[in-house]
C-alpha cells in the first residue's frame, strides 16, 4: 500500500537546482493532482483514519483505502520516497529524499570517475604513439635492398603514420569525451545541497509544527480532565464558586480546543508545502538524471566513433604496405641487384697446354 499525504495545487517553486526547470516541474505536478483520487487538503481526517510516522502523517492501513500512485506506470520518485528507511549503518532513519540525493551524488562520482578513465585511456595512446615514433626511426634492417626493401621501409613509414592517427585519437578523447565527462555540471554538489537543506528546513519546520499540536493536545486533555473533576465537584457540592470555576474551566477548555485546530491547520499547511516541494523537486531529480545518463551516452558513443574511425585510420596506413609486399619479386630484386653489382659475365674455361 502507498503512503502520502495529499496534495495541494504547488505554490512557487524555489529553483534550487542548477538546470532546474520550474515551469516544467510545476505543470507536472498541477497534472500530477488529478490522479490523487479522493483526497482533498479540506477535508480534515480523523485521528483514527490516520498513522503520524516521524512527525509525518498517513493514511492508515487498516481504516483508509488504497491510493493511487502519482505516476502509476513510471516507478516514478515522486511515488516511492515518502517514508523514512531505517538507516544500515545506525540506530537512525534517513529520509527518503535523502535517499535520491545521495544517488545523484553518486551518479556525478560516477561520471567523475568515467572522465579519469578516459583520462587513463589518453595516457596509453599517447604512450604507444610516442613509442611507435620512435620505433619508426629505428634502424634495423635498413640496408634491406630492391622491392624487399621498399616494402620495409613502408612498414617503418606506416608506424609513424599509425603514430600520427594515435595521437589524434588521443586529443579528440580528450576535446569530445573526457573534457565535457569532467566538466557537465560543475556546480553539480552545490546545488544539490542547496536543494538538500531547502527540503530538509521543510522536514523541520513540519517537526516543530507537530510538536505543537502534542503539546496542544496535552493541554486539552489536561483542560478537560480538570473540567471534568469541577463538574464532579459541582455535582457532590453546589456553591457559587463551584459555579465560577467550572465556568472557568469551560472557557479555557474551549480555548485549549481552538489552540488545538489552529496548530493543526499549522501544521497541515507545513505538511502540504513539504509535499509540494517534494513532489516538484523529485520530478526535477528524475529529469536531471535522465538528463545526466543520456549525456553519457551520447559521449560513450562518440568515444566508440572516434574508435571505429581510428581503426578506420590505422587501416589506411597498412594499405600502402600491403600494395608493396604484393609487389616484391624476388626475381626482379636479383636482376637489379646484379645490374649493379656485377662483376664480370665470362665464364671461366679449361686452360690449354
Amino acid at each position: 500500500m502507498s503512503t502520502r499525504p495529499p496534495m495541494r495545487p504547488p505554490g512557487s517553486v524555489p529553483a534550487v537546482l542548477m538546470g532546474f526547470q520550474p515551469a516544467l516541474a510545476l505543470t507536472g505536478a498541477l497534472c500530477l493532482q488529478q490522479n490523487l483520487g479522493s483526497s482533498s487538503p479540506g477535508k480534515r481526517q480523523s485521528k483514527e483514519n490516520t498513522i503520524t510516522i516521524n512527525c509525518v502523517t498517513f493514511p492508515h492501513p487498516d481504516t483508509m483505502p488504497e491510493q493511487q500512485l502519482l505516476k502509476p506506470t513510471e516507478w516514478s520518485y515522486c511515488d516511492y520516497f515518502w517514508a523514512d528507511k531505517k538507516d544500515p549503518q545506525g540506530n537512525g532513519t534517513v529520509a527518503g529524499f535523502e535517499l535520491l540525493l545521495q544517488k545523484q551524488l553518486k551518479g556525478k562520482q560516477m561520471q567523475k570517475e568515467m572522465s579519469e578513465f578516459v583520462r587513463e585511456r589518453i595516457k596509453i595512446e599517447e604512450e604507444y604513439a610516442k613509442n611507435l615514433a620512435k620505433l619508426s626511426q629505428n634502424s634495423l634492417a635498413a640496408q634491406e635492398e630492391g622491392s624487399l626493401g621498399e616494402a620495409w621501409a613502408q612498414v617503418k613509414k606506416s608506424l609513424a603514420d599509425e603514430a600520427e592517427v594515435h595521437l589524434k585519437f588521443s586529443a579528440k578523447l580528450h576535446s569530445e569525451v573526457e573534457k565535457p565527462l569532467m566538466n557537465f555540471r560543475e556546480n553539480f554538489k552545490k546545488d544539490m545541497k542547496k536543494c538538500d537543506h531547502h527540503i530538509a528546513d521543510l522536514r523541520k519546520q513540519l517537526t516543530s509544527r507537530y510538536a505543537a499540536v502534542e503539546k496542544a493536545r496535552k493541554a486539552l486533555t489536561e483542560r478537560q480532565r480538570d473540567l471534568e473533576m469541577k463538574t464532579q465537584q459541582l455535582e457532590i457540592k453546589l456553591s457559587n464558586k463551584t459555579e465560577e470555576d467550572i465556568k472557568k474551566a469551560r472557557r479555557k477548555s474551549t480555548q485549549a480546543g481552538d489552540d488545538l485546530m489552529r496548530c493543526v491547520d499549522l501544521y497541515n499547511q507545513a505538511q502540504s508545502k513539504w509535499f509540494e516541494e517534494m513532489v516538484t523537486t523529485t520530478l526535477e531529480l528524475e529529469r536531471l538524471e535522465v538528463e545526466r545518463v543520456e549525456m553519457i551516452r551520447q559521449h560513450l558513443c562518440q568515444y566508440t566513433q572516434l574508435r571505429h574511425e581510428t581503426d578506420m585510420f590505422n587501416q589506411s596506413t597498412v594499405e600502402p604496405v600491403d600494395q608493396l609486399l604484393r609487389k616484391v619479386d624476388p626475381a626482379k630484386d636479383r636482376e637489379l641487384w646484379v645490374r649493379e653489382h656485377k662483376t664480370g659475365n665470362i665464364r671461366p674455361v679449361d686452360m690449354e697446354i
